[in-house]
C-alpha cells in the first residue's frame, strides 16, 4: 500500500489516526508506504507519535523518515517530526533515511538542496528480500525541484530485481519529470489496475498522483484504490510477487 494520511486529518476536517489504521487493517497489505506523517509535530495531531500508535495497534515493525526535524515548542518535551515511514508485517532488517533534493516549506528563503526524507528499508518476507522506498515529490506547479527528485532517487536505488518505490509523486503518469522513474520501474497501476485511478482528492478524485513501482523483476496483481475519506489522498493496494532466491 502506499497511502498519504495528510496528518491523519480526514476530508471532513476531523483529526482521527485510527480511522487510518482500520483502513490499514481491513486492506490486509502486508507494508504499507506513509506520507505527511507526525510524531509530536503539533496541536492538527495532538502531538502524537502517530507511527508508533498505528505500529502498536497494527502489531508492525516500523521505520520512519522525517523530512524536518525541528525543536519542540515546550522545553523539554520530545523533538517535532514530520515526514515519510514503513509500515510492515515483516521484519525491517536493514533502514535508511536518505537526502533528496528538497525546496524546504519551513524556511523564510529557500533554496533547493539536498535534505532527508527519503525513506530506504530493506525488508526480509519469509526469505525473500527486498528493498521498500517511501517518497513524497514537491507539490509546486513547476517541476524543477520534482526532476532534482526524481535523479537523486533513481541515484540512491539499487538496480535489481526486487526494489519497490511507492509515494506521493505530487505529478501525473503524462509528467515528463516522471519519465525517467517508468524507464526503470513498472507502474503497477497500469500493469494491474482497472481505470483511471485517481487518488486525490478523497472527497473528488480527479488526479493519479500515487504511485507503487516495482523493478523489472517483479509482477504485480490486484492494483486498486481503496474509497475512503480518512485523508484527504486515497491509498493504492496492489499484490506484488517477489523473486526468492533464483526462483518466484
Amino acid at each position: 500500500m502506499t497511502y498519504n494520511i495528510h496528518a491523519g486529518i480526514g476530508s471532513d476536517g476531523s483529526y482521527d489516526l485510527d480511522r487510518i489504521a482500520d483502513i490499514i487493517e481491513a486492506s490486509e497489505a502486508d507494508v504499507i508506504g506513509l506520507q505527511e506523517v507526525d510524531k509530536n509535530w503539533g496541536y492538527r495531531s495532538n502531538f502524537d507519535d502517530q507511527l508508533q500508535r498505528l505500529a502498536e495497534k497494527l502489531d508492525m515493525h516500523a521505520f520512519m523518515a522525517p523530512i524536518y526535524n525541528q525543536d519542540p515548542i515546550f522545553e523539554g518535551e520530545p523533538r517535532r517530526k514530520y515526514g515519510v515511514a514503513v509500515l510492515s508485517k515483516y521484519p525491517i532488517i536493514n533502514a535508511d533515511n536518505r537526502h533528496i533534493t528538497r525546496l524546504s516549506t519551513q524556511g523564510t528563503d529557500p533554496i533547493p538542496a539536498p535534505a532527508p526524507g527519503f525513506a530506504e528499508t530493506v525488508i526480509n518476507a519469509k526469505g525473500a528480500i527486498f528493498s521498500f522506498y517511501v517518497t513524497h515529490l514537491d507539490y509546486r506547479g513547476d517541476p524543477y525541484v520534482r526532476e532534482a527528485q526524481v535523479e537523486d532517487m533513481l541515484t540512491i536505488m539499487p538496480e535489481n530485481d526486487n526494489v519497490i518505490l511507492t509515494g506521493d509523486m505530487n505529478a501525473s503518469p503524462d509528467a515528463p519529470e516522471l519519465d525517467p522513474l517508468f524507464n526503470r520501474f513498472n507502474d503497477g497501476w497500469t500493469e494491474s489496475g482497472e481505470g483511471i485511478g485517481y487518488t486525490y482528492s478523497a472527497s473528488s478524485p480527479s488526479q493519479r498522483i500515487d504511485y507503487i513501482l516495482t523493478s523489472e523483476g517483479m509482477r504485480t496483481s490486484n492494483a486498486r484504490v481503496i474509497d475512503t475519506l480518512a485523508s484527504d489522498h486515497l491509498p493504492v493496494v496492489m499484490d506484488v510477487t517477489l523473486k526468492r532466491g533464483n526462483g518466484r
